[in-house]
């Protein structure tokens, strides 16, 4: 059997990095994570073969070589899902779609002959076993969420590496809180569940073995979800990185409350942590209790980002405005934490209602939602009736991307965040050559070509007089920032 899996392609967004991964000559920030663990899940008698469609195009020949597709999915990348689909059935294929789109959503993409609703451990042996016989069924759907104890070493030699910016791979699924507008906990539970700490250092050897040195995304949606499992992990994790003399430094997404956690913010520094997601949300105490985020209100979130910070960490984070209890300065309130909190990579989005969510579930109730929501949350779509003018919310909302993302205002916070981070070598997965490429593409596109190439030249000196031994993360900030400056433009004409 000749298996072909399939990624759809992602629209640009502020989370592809499109323009950021451009200058050292990557097509996507991560690969298929899912994709690559269901690989490892079918027989080892298959062929296999991936197509991630943010690196790559699919072509006919990929699709005529193949008996059968199978895709995984998120919201955001409906249009090529969908796409991809009809053009694999229009060839006689037979078509297998999972992941979050359709776990949230099973009503959608009749066309596809099998659907997987939730995890996939449990039931893709299933479908194998129905398949051989001839009786596989068209809905396949997870009755309990599997142990992580079952899932396998995902298949990392399938991807093309020198296209991506990080590894990824995965230590936990589940939240133990329960936000009104995550689909986290819906489709993950609200019991973290973890892999030995065997597992998680064998996935490494073989990330190891396939020549991956630098970023490795721990995808976890709260990394620190189950603590007492965490602070057993990281011990082995330094003493493997020690072992192996750091072949990788890591990134992940963690809550808030690990700023409450010395001893576990000091493992993971020597760990080799470099970056942590927050959701923060909202400054405004009302709207986080509006939605169940009670942990963003038992401690001062301004202090508990420069706690992080100080740890060497630099923190990346989410923000949400729409909330029913947001204030009319909720957008000047927004602006001012950011800069205080020196954030450069801060996500802001409205407030959207994902499928079958608590928040989806209440709107629905009070006759609120509109449509289906497009996945993206910065583009400045809204699919619910909020209780600000809408036209009010969306025009504060784009003045808060302008100004956060102004040049001037974004260089700024850069600068203060290099200076709350301590300097360390960083692994690196390129040569000295590509390396210097990618800075001369950046130097001609941000100093030369670019109409803000002052407040970058600006920028640059600021970072080499006080950031020198961490100048090359300054560089990718400046990157980074130019990404966002370009998105914010086409999304606030």
């Amino acid at each position: 059997m000749k298996a072909l899996l399939v990624y759809p392609e992602f629209p640009d967004t502020y989370w592809s990095f499109r323009h950021a991964l451009a200058f050292n000559g990557k097509r996507s920030a991560f690969p298929p994570l899912g994709l690559l663990t269901v690989s490892a899940l079918l027989p080892d008698s298959w062929q296999r073969r991936l197509v991630d469609m943010n690196v790559r195009r699919l072509k006919d020949e990929d699709i005529a070589w193949a008996d059968i597709v199978f895709l995984s999915a998120m919201i955001v990348q409906r249009d090529s899902l969908e796409h991809v689909v009809a053009l694999c059935k229009a060839r006689g294929k037979r078509v297998v779609v999972g992941g979050p789109y359709v776990s949230t959503g099973a009503e959608h993409l009749h066309a596809a002959d099998h659907i997987f609703i939730g995890e996939a451990e449990m039931t893709l042996p299933e479908f194998v076993r129905d398949l051989e016989r001839g009786a596989a069924r068209h809905v396949y759907e997870a009755t309990e969420r599997p142990a992580l104890t079952a899932t396998p070493i995902p298949h990392f030699r399938l991807t093309e590496l020198n296209r991506y910016n990080a590894m990824s791979v995965q230590y936990s699924r589940g939240c133990p809180f329960s936000c009104e507008f995550c689909d986290i906990i819906e489709i993950y539970g609200r019991v973290p569940r973890t892999k030995t700490n065997a597992q998680m250092l064998a996935e490494l050897d073989v990330l190891r073995a396939t020549g991956w040195r630098g970023l490795v995304f721990i995808v976890d949606d709260n990394f620190i979800g189950n603590k007492r499992n965490v602070r057993a992990l990281l011990p082995d994790l330094i003493a493997w990185s020690e072992r192996h003399k750091q072949p990788f430094s890591f990134i992940t997404e963690a809550s808030v409350n690990l700023a409450e956690d010395d001893a576990l913010l000091e493992l993971m520094r020597r760990a080799n942590f470099r970056r942590v997601f927050l959701g923060i949300e909202t400054p405004v105490e009302e709207s986080l209790k509006e939605a169940q985020k009670g942990q963003n209100t038992r401690r001062d979130l301004l202090e508990s980002v420069r706690k992080i910070q100080a740890y060497g960490l630099e923190v990346m984070a989410g923000f949400i405005v729409g909330f029913d209890h947001d204030p009319e300065d909720i957008f000047e309130r927004q602006i001012n934490f950011i800069r205080e909190s020196a954030i450069p990579l801060a996500m802001v989005g409205l407030l959207t209602a994902l499928p079958n969510t608590q928040l989806w579930r209440r709107l629905e109730r009070e006759g609120r939602l509109l449509q289906e929501s497009t996945g993206n949350n910065t583009d400045g779509s809204l699919n619910f009736i909020p209780r600000m003018d809408t036209a009010r919310l969306i025009e504060g909302y784009q003045r808060i991307l302008r100004t956060i993302y102004s040049p001037a205002e974004y260089y700024r916070r850069a600068l203060e965040c290099l200076s709350r981070l301590t300097p360390t070598p960083e692994p690196r997965n390129c040569g000295l050559i590509n390396e210097l490429t990618a800075f001369m593409r950046i130097i001609l596109t941000l100093g030369v070509r670019d109409r803000a190439r002052v407040e970058f030249w600006r920028y640059l000196q600021r970072a080499v007089t006080a950031h020198r031994s961490n100048f090359a993360h300054a560089v990718t900030l400046a990157a980074m920032g130019y990404h966002f400056r370009k998105l914010t433009e086409s999304y606030c004409r």
